[in-house]
């Protein structure tokens, strides 16, 4: 993919649910992985020709986890001339030697955010941009069919009113395939995830259950997706009604 098609499926998920507002300040969250590296790419290259003014910040949350060296990422940020923090923690340790529980991904995730947003508040960011793509938004949906029972899938904005911290997701019209060839083409330093639970998820499960129905019934995750966009879920705002004033 290349970086003029990123910027248009980026601007075209910023403009249809109006994601950022002037003078806003984004912390960009940044996990090492191909998604948020290629997050980070649109929103700089979006910054420098986006008719309303915002700015960025660049946020890891680094777990505790040996071997995990954030000096490629510090060297992209700074290439793009992006502000990036780093906030220790020692969630893995705490995860995975002091409370030893045998579904973790759950804990951390929270500890995790709750780190990511108390820094955010403490730069001064109004929003926070994660970096879920198109795939993302339908397997969650599937997550919460197979396992909840319900159709439900995470908004492209959502306002966090005990932060006072909205959340935006601009990647949500970019395919997974597309990122990584995006990776490839622009040869991201992606950081591994050293967590012991990558890949053995039900996440996981449901990825690779979604690329098989689309295997066996092509074009069925992109429809999946349209039924997303227009079911009118619980916390979606309505396109329709969303205008920019003038």
């Amino acid at each position: 993919m290349k970086l003029q098609q990123l910027l248009s499926y980026t601007r075209k998920a910023v403009d249809d649910y109006q994601m950022i507002e002037t003078d806003d300040s984004i912390a960009v969250g940044i996990s090492g992985g191909k998604d948020s590296l290629t997050l980070l790419y649109a929103l700089k290259h979006l910054q420098r020709f986006y008719p309303i003014p915002f700015s960025i910040t660049a946020i890891t949350v680094d777990l505790g986890f040996e071997g995990f060296d954030l000096t490629p990422i510090t060297a992209l940020c700074k290439e793009l001339d992006v502000p990036y923090e780093i906030v220790p923690t020692d969630i893995a340790k705490i995860v995975f030697q002091e409370k030893k529980d045998t579904s973790p991904c759950s804990l951390c995730a929270k500890m995790r955010k709750g780190a990511l947003n108390d820094k955010i508040k403490a730069l001064g960011c109004n929003k926070v941009a994660y970096a879920h793509h198109k795939d993302d938004i339908v397997e969650t949906m599937l997550l919460s069919l197979i396992y909840e029972g319900r159709f439900h899938s995470f908004s492209p904005v959502t306002y966090l009113d005990r932060m006072d911290l909205t959340l935006i997701r601009p990647l949500m019209y970019v395919p997974e395939a597309d990122i990584i060839g995006f990776q490839n083409k622009f040869n991201l330093p992606t950081v591994k995830n050293p967590c012991p639970q990558d890949g053995v998820t039900k996440r996981e499960y449901v990825k690779q259950l979604l690329r098989q129905l689309n295997l066996e019934n092509p074009g069925v995750k992109n429809r999946m997706f349209t039924a997303i966009v227009n079911g009118k879920m619980e916390g979606w705002p309505d396109k329709s009604n969303l205008k920019r004033e003038e």
